[in-house]
């Protein structure tokens, strides 16, 4: 999921509860909301949660080391 549809069902969610008015036989459109709006809510922040780990990169390896040999001998 990604987060255009957990905001999606978010909205969806919150107009079954709070906007809608109907009266449906053996279905309970308050409930259904309120489950659409956990379920966006849950998927958002497991996305998030994966996505910032997605980010985070791995340190860089030092820099390598060179060594100079020394090729001047003032003998």
């Amino acid at each position: 999921m990604g987060i255009v549809v957990c905001i999606g069902m978010m909205a969806a969610g919150a107009i079954l509860t709070l906007a809608v008015d109907w009266d449906v036989s053996g279905f309970n459109l308050d409930v259904a909301g309120i489950v659409l709006l956990l379920v966006g809510i849950i998927g958002l922040c497991s996305y998030i949660s994966i996505l910032k780990r997605r980010r985070v990169q791995p340190p860089s390896p030092g820099a390598p080391v060179i060594e100079e040999v020394n090729k001047h001998h003032w003998e």
